[in-house]
Formats: C-alpha cells, sequence, structure tokens
C-alpha cells in the first residue's frame, strides 16, 4: 500500500495577487496525516481556516473561490494542482490574502517550492478512489461534459474548442501523475482580449501583467484599447506576434492553452478529497464544470463508503459462534437467523448468515424461485442487532428484545440460496433506557441487499 505524504519542513513563496493586486506571503507547511490540503488565512483574526473541499466552493468565474464561515479564498486552483502533481497527500497552505500570489500563471513555482521543502512519506495508507464504473456529468447549457472511467492510473485529457480562428480546437492528455511537473506544470493561464478589455474596465486584474497570462488577440485592436493597454501593464509599447499573441510572449508549447485547462481540472478536483485512480475525460472544461463534476463524485464516493461492505476473513475463527450466540438470543432455531459474530464494538455489531436451500421459508417462497423474504432479511438484521444491544447487560438471559419500529426499509437485490449474508448494525444513538435506535444494513456478493432503520427494547423476562 501506498504510504500518504506531506512536506519535510515549511517554504515561503511571495507575490502579487492577479485580481487584487496586493502583495502576498505564502507558506507551505508539513500537515498531519489524514488532514488534506488546509487553507489558513493569517491576515485574519483567530487564523481560520479553510479546507480544501469541493462544498466550500462558492463561485467560479475567474476562478476557483472557497468559502466557509465567510472566510474566503480565491483562485486555489494552481496551488493544489501542484500539490497534486507531486502526490502530497496532506499540507498547510498559510497565506496573509484572500488569493495565492499568481507567480508567473501556473503551478510551476509551486512545485519547485514544494520540492524544495522534500517531500516525505507519513505512516497512514494513502486512501484512494478505484473507480469501477463510468461517471460523468454534463452542462447541457454549454455542452462541456466530464467522464471518469477505470483506469490504471490517475490520468486526464481535455479536449478544448474555443471557437476562434486564433486558438480553435486544442487536446493535451496527461497519461500518469509522475509527469505532471515535466509536462503540465509551467502551463500557463490565458486569456483573450476582448476577455482582458472586460477585467481591465471593470478593475478585476489589478495584479495582471503580461509574464503571468498570456493574451490570444481574437479581434482587432483599436488606438484607445492598445492605450489602455500600455497604462494597465506599463509598457511604453504593446504589439501582436505573428502567433497572434500579446507582446511578444513565446509559448511553453503549441497547445498550452490545452495544458493548462488539464492543469485547472486536476487543481478543481483536489477539492474532492482523495486521490483518483482512473481517467478523466474534459471536453471543454471550466471551473464551473470542473466542480459540479467533483461534487457528484464527492458524493459518490461518501455513499459507497457508506455502503461499503466489511472486509472479514470468514476463514478466522469468529468473535461468537451459533453456541455462544444462543447464550445471548433467546431465538432458536428454525428461527434463528444469525450464525456468526464477527465483530462486536461500543456502537456497532457484524454478524453473518450462511443461506441454505435448507430454510424452512423456501418451502413456500418460491418453490420453483426461492427468494429469502424480506421480512427474514430484516428479522435477521434485527437479532444482529439484538447482539449489541443485549452485551450491555451482565445477566442477557434474563432478557427479552421487542420490535418497536422499522423506518427506510430498501431492499435492493435478491437474496438467494447459497449466498452469505453479512449485516453491520450501528447505533444511532446511545442506548437509554433500554431502547436501541440503530442503522442496519446487509451485504450480499459485494452489494447492499438490505437497509433500515430498526428500534427495539429490551425488558426482563416476566418470571
Amino acid at each position: 500500500m501506498l504510504k500518504q505524504k506531506t512536506i519535510q519542513k515549511e517554504v515561503t513563496l511571495t507575490g502579487v495577487g492577479l485580481h487584487t493586486g496586493k502583495n502576498v506571503t505564502m507558506v507551505f507547511k508539513p500537515a498531519p496525516e489524514n488532514s488534506g490540503y488546509t487553507f489558513v488565512r493569517v491576515d485574519l483574526e483567530g487564523n481560520p481556516t479553510i479546507e480544501a473541499r469541493v462544498e466550500f466552493v462558492t463561485e467560479t468565474e475567474r476562478g476557483t473561490n472557497l468559502e466557509k464561515k465567510g472566510i474566503s479564498i480565491n483562485t486555489s486552483e494552481h496551488v493544489l494542482a501542484a500539490a497534486v502533481g507531486l502526490q502530497i497527500d496532506n499540507l498547510i497552505i498559510e497565506i496573509d490574502a484572500s488569493e495565492p500570489p499568481i507567480m508567473d500563471g501556473s503551478s510551476k513555482f509551486f512545485v519547485e517550492a514544494l520540492e524544495s521543502a522534500g517531500i516525505v512519506e507519513q505512516e497512514a495508507e494513502v486512501e484512494e478512489y478505484i473507480v469501477k464504473e463510468v461517471i460523468s456529468y454534463k452542462d447541457e447549457a454549454t455542452g462541456s461534459e466530464i467522464i471518469l472511467m477505470p483506469a490504471d492510473e490517475y490520468q486526464v485529457t481535455t479536449m478544448v474548442d474555443f471557437g476562434t480562428q486564433i486558438l480553435g480546437t486544442q487536446n493535451a492528455t496527461l497519461n500518469t501523475i509522475s509527469d505532471f511537473k515535466k509536462e503540465i506544470s509551467a502551463a500557463r493561464t490565458f486569456s483573450f482580449l476582448h476577455e482582458l478589455e472586460m477585467l481591465l474596465e471593470h478593475n478585476l486584474i489589478k495584479g495582471g501583467d503580461l509574464n503571468n497570462a498570456i493574451v490570444y488577440v481574437d479581434k482587432d485592436i483599436s488606438d484607445d484599447t492598445l492605450e489602455k493597454l500600455k497604462k494597465a501593464f506599463g509598457k511604453d509599447e504593446i504589439k501582436v506576434t505573428t502567433n497572434g499573441i500579446l507582446d511578444n510572449l513565446e509559448l511553453h508549447w503549441a497547445n498550452e492553452a490545452a495544458k493548462h485547462k488539464l492543469l485547472d481540472v486536476i487543481g478543481d478536483l483536489a477539492l474532492v478529497g482523495t486521490r483518483i485512480r482512473g481517467k478523466v475525460i474534459a471536453n471543454k472544461p471550466g471551473h464551473k464544470v470542473n466542480t459540479l463534476f467533483g461534487k457528484r463524485l464527492a458524493n459518490i464516493i461518501k455513499q459507497e463508503k457508506r455502503n461499503a461492505v466489511p472486509n472479514y476473513d470468514l476463514n478466522q475463527p469468529p468473535l461468537m459462534d451459533i453456541n455462544q450466540i444462543m447464550k445471548l438470543l433467546p431465538h432458536r432455531p428454525p428461527f434463528l437467523l444469525i450464525d456468526r459474530i464477527l465483530d462486536l464494538g461500543d456502537d456497532f455489531v457484524v454478524g453473518m448468515k450462511n443461506v441454505s436451500m435448507n430454510e424452512p421459508f423456501f418451502v413456500g417462497h418460491f418453490p420453483e424461485a426461492p427468494v429469502m423474504p424480506g421480512v427474514m432479511q430484516v428479522e435477521a438484521m434485527a437479532q444482529c442487532g439484538g447482539i449489541l444491544v443485549l452485551s450491555t447487560v451482565p445477566d442477557p438471559e434474563n432478557y427479552l428484545t421487542y420490535f418497536m419500529k422499522m423506518d427506510n426499509v430498501k431492499f435492493k437485490q435478491k437474496v438467494l440460496p447459497g449466498d452469505t449474508l453479512i449485516f453491520k448494525a450501528e447505533l444511532i444513538s446511545p442506548i437509554r433506557r433500554g431502547i436501541c435506535h440503530m442503522k442496519s444494513v446487509g451485504y450480499a456478493n459485494g452489494k447492499v441487499v438490505v437497509e433500515a432503520e430498526l428500534m427495539a427494547q429490551i425488558s426482563k423476562k416476566i418470571k
């Protein structure tokens, strides 16, 4: 298994914020295991933190902006792309402004700073989302679409079409994340002249100059516009080169625009909060579609974690065998529906049942197509939960458990003879006055087959 990584020591960068034009100091610091990426606003009272999570995305028009409890971080994607590109899992990013320094408009300087700090392994294993089936999101209004499919490692392909003669259609591909530094990190942000005019008019790029953004000239430049650009960038002369770029800025690659879009995809999907093993294909990507897809992916990962099949070696001796179970539960065959207890804690229990064709209910349900009745599946889950409840009293043989309520019962797959059912029951709230409220899930063949919220009460036997 891969180990998580952070940096060995802190490192500082200084620069100018693209939109604010203010000097910015940013410090990268080592972070503890399982903490992910965290921004810290050291210019504000209390040094408030904002975790780099997709649920905090608020605005995506000119960058991916995060906000938590009124505190914001703007244009986060270039910094996050650098961390992902170096396979750093945990990082503290202290900053004395609302946005990182723009540097040259790429991730290059962030990569160099992080490498200079040293990258070290930690003890905890990497959490990686392994893509098993195609996941997609499409913005019908723009035609932008992102598809994530199974692959042996994290790969990204971007396809962009700007509908202009000067730039046209471009593609870029990163086949392995270890090539990010060499192939992608130096790809600079870009803008079209008509966008630049609008930004200047609204005073939105106070920190911009011709060294941190490629400007593609997609229209004729009037003398008035030239004068405005000279003033904005402090230049005596501004011209358009033969390749249609403002002021003689040489491209690093012919498809640098597509490579920068790929960089943005990596930075935006860092907000999902876990490494990804799969291939991303992004058609006409942008911060909006990137982060909307990221939210969908984060929800899928959360749901899969919630429904993850408990992983136990069934060849190992159980925590409780059938004889030990019968010392706790009052049920007896043919109504005893739990064969083993695999794990037991203060607020959860994991049990197992082998479904045999000899089950008495298969005689009538259904003779020619035997299916385990849903009501029996719920009863089996309840018996599993009964172990959890009765284990809290010193003399379980003197108690019975009674069903009080069941909610949100769902049957998702058929349970057939030969299946092995694994049940996990977790307390929703602490046991009080003998009342147990729990969420129970049953699994078979690697899938959720049944789930429900159950409530039961234990009471002493009447002698």
